[in-house]
């Protein structure tokens, strides 16, 4: 009798985890802390999908916990890795035409990189992702700018003679064509750089210059505003296999998820460039701003430079900078 009962026991605890033992869990990688934008985007989807109630989890793995920040691609590609937000430009040695999401002058503020999110241009960019076996779930794109050590910076010839420090190769390129010395390192040095006199000038996205702290090193602050030269594609990415292996009810759960993300990622990546003004204001930083004109300049040298390196070395490379340049 008692073993029955035990029996009846059991099975009865079997059938009240049914449910957990069949919800698929889903491993979302990204290198950011849980204050970052780029977080917050992964726990909108979470959230979403969570609420849907279609028996499927998301767990999320922040700070370079999972995977180190430029080694998430491959493993995403090869089903090792569900999904990861992160900086498509990261992975240009697997797949050059990526190194067009972070092309210095190509995206002219955040208006114009959600129309670029919705065209012939990216869909060429998920035509080489599906390569991979990798999707795109969010969109977005983070924007960055210029500071001075001792002067401001709009034009290609402010940077002549300066030590500088680019965000990617391509930026790297277009400054030492104006004139400009490259001194390569991540953003977290470039203030240490600054204090030492290492570095006169640095380029960096909106959120490092104030994570950073970069504003007590600088005289003169140059941001994104209603153009800008600096704009890195940093989407949500998803293992494609994965995806279709999920029930028609899943992946819709996350579609209706990643909407909701993708217009939260364009506003609060609208916020972080006039927040980031608001911080170097405070602190005493003369604010200066790149006009039409300053824009056009550093794109002509982009062209002879940037660009010229990307069509020579990438297959198909003109067709797809010129698909890029063609929304306006």
């Amino acid at each position: 009798m008692k073993s029955m009962l035990k029996a009846a026991v059991a099975a009865t605890a079997l059938m009240a985890l049914a449910p957990a033992a069949y919800a698929t869990e889903l491993r979302l990688s990204h290198q950011w802390s849980n204050n970052d934008v780029r977080h917050k985007v992964a726990q909108i989807v979470a959230d979403e999908v969570a609420a849907a109630d279609v028996d499927l989890e998301i767990k999320i793995f922040g700070s370079k916990s999972l995977f180190k920040p430029r080694e998430q691609y491959k493993p995403l590609s090869r089903g090792q890795l569900d999904m990861t937000v992160f900086p498509l430009s990261y992975a240009g040695g697997q797949q050059p035409s990526f190194n067009l999401t972070l092309m210095p002058g190509l995206v002219k503020n955040h208006d114009h990189a959600a129309r670029l999110n919705d065209s012939p241009f990216m869909e060429a960019i998920e035509a080489k992702m599906a390569e991979d076996d990798v999707m795109t779930l969010v969109h977005g794109y983070l924007a960055g700018g210029f500071a001075g050590k001792d002067k401001c910076i709009t034009k290609p010839a402010d940077v002549e003679g300066l030590q500088t420090r680019a965000a990617g190769k391509a930026f790297e390129q277009m400054l030492a064509g104006a004139g400009a010395s490259i001194a390569s390192m991540s953003s977290a040095d470039i203030y240490n750089a600054m204090q030492t006199g290492v570095l006169n000038a640095a380029n960096t996205s909106s959120s490092s210059f104030v994570s950073y702290r970069i504003y007590e090193q600088v005289a003169c602050y140059t941001p994104a505003a209603e153009v800008a030269l600096w704009f890195m594609y940093q989407p949500l990415l998803m293992n494609k296999s994965k995806f279709e292996s999920l029930t028609e009810e899943q992946q819709q759960a996350l579609r209706d998820a990643s909407a909701k993300a993708e217009a939260f990622y364009l506003d609060e990546a609208k916020k972080q460039d006039a927040e980031s003004v608001q911080v170097f204001r405070d602190a005493g930083v003369e604010i200066a701003t790149m006009t039409q004109d300053d824009f056009d300049a550093w794109r002509e040298i982009a062209k002879a430079t940037s660009y010229k390196n990307f069509v020579e070395n990438v297959p198909n490379g003109q067709e797809l900078l010129d698909m890029a340049l063609a929304v306006e």
